[in-house]
């Protein structure tokens, strides 16, 4: 993807309407938004490559099956945007749309659900309840002894997150837009409460507008605005096995809800993951194999063949953890015009097109196509939490 972007070294602009910090799925799409919209004069910074970051470690899910109406809301229109996205902006991205299958073992899973459920289908999700065998008709490894119920939606699925990034950044660029990597933000200058420039390690870049979608390194950037922005990073691993027959062409997501075990087809084999619960927060991208013995211990009870296939290698990434893990997106109080877009907690790929389009809308002052206001910042100073429910 470098070739997409602005080389180390080259001529940042003097300046920018909007610099973008964080060159991921997020960042990229605000900047496609943006330069869409008619700000072409718009600059994304990345400190390394194009979705160098969470991105490139992402499982690559995309859904619209959340409990908070607005996360409802983001997804839906994102998997809009997915679907399209052969046309708009015009590339390729290898969107399967299998579906999220969600196996249900306890009443109250399958009573939340249910509720959840009932706001999906008022904002157009096509989400509905399965029994136990319908749902191994679709994921057919999976152990359903201990299984009440399963939810499913049609719409959900997965795409390959480094492919969404190249297709948002060459679109951008094409648009007008300036991508400069290995650019690492120094300083964001402030003068009488407002933003005035930003300081790179390629030069200075004059503006009144600052865009944080930095990811799990949001929190030292907005300490460069004088925000404060709660976010934690969090390792999470993913393995992918070694390839295995009989796969069906079709198969869904699939997650044990009450371990947060999931699996879905990757090429020849699938690609795996869980959370761990012993994990501790940090910057921590390597790799380590005291949780495997966890999870194949799941896997061989929920779904024996996976527990049974070779593991043919795996990855770290860090999911941006907020306090009540959901999103942060809005416009600081002050300075004037910072506006962040983070704190995902694992759900950023799978927002990022909705994300671009109301980060687009706040900067052009214009109501967003999502009312986002319910996730600003300000929501944990007034102890507003606002937590969602269904994350894995």
């Amino acid at each position: 993807m470098e070739a997409l972007a602005g080389a180390p070294g080259s001529p940042l602009p003097p300046r920018a309407s909007v610099v973008v910090v964080g060159g991921g799925a997020v960042g990229t799409s605000i900047a496609f938004h943006l330069a869409e919209a008619g700000v072409t004069d718009v600059v994304l910074v990345e400190r390394n490559e194009l979705g160098s970051g969470s991105t490139s470690r992402a499982a690559g899910g995309v859904r619209a099956q959340f409990s908070d109406p607005v996360n409802i809301q983001i997804g839906a229109r994102s998997l809009k945007a997915f679907a399209d996205f052969g046309r708009r902006p015009g590339w390729e991205i290898d969107f399967k749309q299998v579906g999220y299958l969600f196996l249900l073992t306890t009443p109250e899973q399958v009573a939340a659900f249910e509720r959840n459920q009932e706001l999906q289908h008022e904002h157009g999700v096509p989400s509905r309840m399965l029994t136990p065998q319908e749902a191994k008709e679709m994921s057919p490894m999976i152990e359903i002894g201990d299984v009440l119920a399963a939810a499913f939606s049609p719409d959900d699925g997965h795409a390959t997150p480094e492919a969404v990034v190249a297709g948002y950044a060459a679109a951008a660029r094409e648009l007008g837009a300036h991508l400069q990597i290995g650019c690492e933000v120094r300083e964001i200058e402030l003068r009488g409460g407002q933003v005035s420039a930003v300081a790179t390690s390629a030069g200075r870049i004059e503006t009144d507008t600052v865009v944080c979608a930095a990811g799990a390194w949001s929190a030292q950037l907005g300490e460069m605005a004088g925000v404060d922005l709660p976010v934690t990073p969090l390792r999470r691993q993913v393995l992918y096995t070694e390839p295995m027959a009989g796969l069906p062409p079709h198969l869904p997501m699939t997650i044990d809800f009450a371990t947060s075990f999931y699996f879905h087809r990757e090429g020849p084999g699938l690609l795996m993951g869980m959370s761990d619960p012993d994990e501790t927060p940090g910057f921590k991208l390597d790799t380590d194999d005291g949780w495997i013995p966890r999870l194949m211990e799941i896997a061989e009870r929920r779904a024996p063949a996976i527990a049974e296939t070779g593991i043919a290698g795996g990855w770290a990434g860090l999911y941006e953890m907020s306090p009540d893990h959901n999103a942060i997106i809005g416009e600081a109080r002050a300075p004037s015009r910072f506006l962040y877009a983070t704190g995902f907690s694992g759900h950023g790929f799978l927002q990022a097109p909705a994300i671009g389009e109301v980060i687009r809308d706040l900067v052009l002052g214009r109501p967003p196509v999502v009312d986002v206001s319910p996730l600003s910042v300000d929501r944990f100073a007034q102890h507003q939490m606002r937590p969602e429910a269904n994350v894995v």
